[in-house]
């Protein structure tokens, strides 16, 4: 069986103080679940790694350990290097776009939200009420791009992704290609 490279993307750690994991105990905790290659980024439960299982299997194989190990359930998003690096050479909005959204705001403008699944036309027709002007947003089979002239903090548009109905979590544009450049280095 071929070797995969992924990322996994776990949902709602080390979030506000609250479901505290050490990447150091996450870590191992993928080691012992037989990946190789395995590296953590960041604090907010980003993981690369190698494994000639396949997605669903190895996304349910961590999500049930994690449970066990940390005592709380998260939601696993998992990419494969080519999933990502395809994601990263095709973001839908224009340098313009993205240049006038830095210039208008001080903090990250551009955001990734990883989904279970593709959303259906309902689902994004409940999401499209929050779009205008300061936030925009684009989907790309399992994933949303998110852009801000204004921030995410106080985002109508990033507090109603859960419209959706899908499991997901966020990461930033900077934390995307940082994954994409270690996972490609594995």
């Amino acid at each position: 069986m071929a070797v995969s490279t992924y990322i996994a993307l776990l949902r709602g750690i080390n979030v506000g103080g609250k479901n505290t994991v050490r990447m150091e105990a996450l870590r191992q905790m993928f080691e012992r679940l037989g990946f190789d290659c395995v590296q953590t980024y960041i604090q907010s439960g980003n993981v690369v790694f190698k494994s000639t299982e396949d997605t669903k299997s190895v996304q349910q194989r961590i999500e049930q350990e994690f449970g066990q190990v940390f005592g709380f359930a998260v939601t696993v998003l998992v990419r494969t290097l080519e999933e990502l690096a395809e994601l990263v050479a095709h973001c839908p909005f224009s340098e313009e776009e993205l240049e006038e959204a830095v210039a208008a705001s001080a903090a990250e403008s551009l955001y990734v939200a990883f989904l279970r699944q593709a959303p259906g036309p309902d689902d994004i027709e409940k999401l499209s009420a929050y779009r205008n002007e300061s936030e925009k947003f684009q989907i790309q089979g399992r994933d949303v791009f998110l852009l801000f002239y204004q921030g995410i903090r106080n985002s109508k548009l990033a507090n109603h992704l859960d419209k959706l109905g899908i499991p997901m979590t966020v990461r930033n544009w900077n934390t995307v290609n940082k994954l994409a450049a270690l996972a490609r280095c594995k």
